[in-house]
């Protein structure tokens, strides 16, 4: 049963309520929610990464703005609904694309511009740590973009005083505090599951490994302090509350939780946070969260070790590209649209496009794509082209384009899950799947069931995506009972009524996408070729 406008008002009013902002790759949302976790109101940024001096970035400008502006648009939701300014909320958190590297001095200053995930500049770095820690270290990680700026011995390297993610500099900003939430933190260094901290013995093989180098600090220094989702991590300051809410209603002294990577955010919103669940994030990069009942026997390059928001360890594979050259491709068939006369709506044209590939030949029809934006770990590649080829006998159509495009959007994703299944023999009960693919009833649901060859089920809270899931982080903190786990608190409360529909993996499907993959590993070598040859 919804809660009736009269409470809702009354909640904002009192500040029973909690809001989650998440930095996504192309998008800035927030999301306020009620004490039954319905959304009341949201607002949104719209942005996108940029290649500056050959790395991918967002510069400080439109962080800021981003987070103003999405916070404006909710406030303003919640004025033109309920009539109600917003002057307090129960509780906040702030979740961002992990990892990356946002390093500061004494002063606060940026001493080089944000590098994000997207960036596959750290290879022999994540090698090095990689052998030394006999764990692995990808590129995307925090420790690794520290590592390559020390062998590049780059100049600001002296005057570091703090390093962290973009989640986490947007909560000491309006915090003061330096400190991450455990999920986002696994991402940026390893964590000792026993400890629930930064792993103590590899913190100390890389003060070693850098002492000769003399910097006038060491890594715990600079590193962020730990917390655990259900913790308070810190309250909105004066400035905190000005610089959020450029229209000063908002008071300071909120409580804010741990902010978390959007991995993290991923697992709450499909509640997939207990051993043996998993999910499927899709987005400009897709990955998939698998929660461990053991560990994994040996290293893997493709397979990340972070943690859920309460500190288990879960087997990652993030592959950096996904949607964005689908997305490109959709574009391309709008300006069509419109070059005939034809004004088509987005959801509309994703709706009709997608659909094309449930026509399409199991495999694709011997078409082959490439949606490489940028480097890809999982396939060993360092910069991307995206690439579509066929042969003169390949079934070309339009049905097969869209399913060939769908598929190779979850390739690399599909070749890190064989490892876990097929060689680690890890057991899964259940994946959820979220993201804006899913909006478009069954179609992605059914590739991506084909890519696990599992059952995956989309819940209603689907489209709410990691937003709603920080929220949750955030209620978590202000409404769980003593000693109520985060599992528990998911179960019980927030997902105990919310609806799923299940799907399971289509016999062709799966054949058909063995084929593809097959097919994908081969003409990885088209691909370089691209890259050495494709220069702008």
């Amino acid at each position: 049963m919804k809660t009736n406008r009269a409470d809702i008002k009354q909640a904002i009013a009192k500040g029973e309520t909690s809001l989650g902002i998440e930095f996504g790759s192309t998008r800035i949302k927030a999301v306020l929610i009620d004490h039954r976790f319905e959304t009341i109101a949201s607002g949104s940024y719209e942005w996108e990464n940029r290649l500056e001096d050959g790395f991918w970035t967002y510069n400080l400008v439109d962080i800021i703005t981003g987070l103003q502006t999405a916070y404006s648009e909710m406030k303003q939701e919640v004025e033109r609904n309920y009539g109600i300014t917003i002057r307090t909320i129960g509780s906040i958190g702030f979740s961002a694309m992990m990892h990356g590297y946002m390093a500061f001095d004494r002063t606060g200053e940026l001493l080089v511009p944000f590098r994000t995930w997207r960036n596959a500049t750290t290879g022999v770095a994540a090698k090095e740590l990689t052998d030394r820690f006999r764990f692995n270290i990808p590129e995307r990680w925090s420790i690794a973009h520290l590592y390559q700026a020390i062998l590049n011995e780059e100049s600001h390297l002296p005057r570091i005083d703090f390093i962290t993610t973009l989640a986490g500099y947007i909560h000491w900003l309006l915090t003061g505090k330096r400190t991450i939430g455990i999920g986002d933190a696994s991402g940026m260094f390893p964590i000792d599951e026993s400890t629930q901290d930064y792993h103590e013995a590899m913190v100390q093989q890389f003060d070693e490994l850098i002492a000769p180098k003399g910097y006038p600090w060491r890594l715990r220094d600079i590193l962020p302090e730990v917390c655990i989702s259900g913790e308070q991590a810190g309250t909105l300051t004066e400035v905190g509350a000005k610089i959020l809410d450029q229209s000063q209603n908002l008071q300071p002294g909120i409580p804010l939780c741990p902010p978390e990577g959007d991995a993290g955010t991923g697992m709450v919103a499909t509640n997939s946070v207990r051993k043996r669940t998993g999910n499927v994030s899709v987005g400009t990069s897709v990955f998939a969260m698998i929660v461990l009942e053991k560990e994994l026997s040996k290293v893997y390059p493709e397979i990340d070790l972070v943690t859920t928001p309460n500190g288990s360890p879960v087997a990652m594979v993030h592959a950096n590209n996904c949607s964005s050259d689908l997305n490109a491709w959709l574009g391309l068939f709008r300006e069509f649209s419109e070059a005939m006369g034809q004004k088509i709506e987005t959801n509309q044209l994703f709706e009709v496009m997608l659909n094309k590939a449930l026509e399409a030949d199991s495999d694709g029809g011997g078409l082959l794509s490439y949606g490489y934006f940028s480097g890809e770990n999982i396939t060993g590649l360092e910069k991307g082209r995206p690439l579509f080829v066929r042969t003169p006998e390949s079934h070309f159509n339009l049905a097969n384009f869209m399913r060939t495009h769908l598929f190779t959007a979850f390739g690399a994703l599909k070749i890190g899950m064989d490892i876990l299944t097929k060689n680690e023999s890890v057991a899964i009960d259940s994946i959820l799947a979220h993201g804006g693919l899913f909006k478009t009833p069954v179609v992605g649901q059914k590739i991506v069931a084909a890519t696990m060859n599992a059952p995956v089920s989309v819940m209603a809270t689907a489209g709410e995506g990691g937003a709603w899931g920080m929220a949750i982080l955030a209620s978590y903190m202000m409404n769980k009972h003593q000693n109520e786990s985060l599992e528990e608190f998911l179960d019980l409360k927030v997902f105990e009524e919310v609806d799923r529909i299940e799907m399971y993996p289509d016999r062709l499907d799966v054949k058909g996408f063995e084929a593809f993959i097959e097919r994908y590993k081969k003409g990885l070598m088209i691909e370089q070729a691209a890259v050495e040859t494709l220069i702008v």
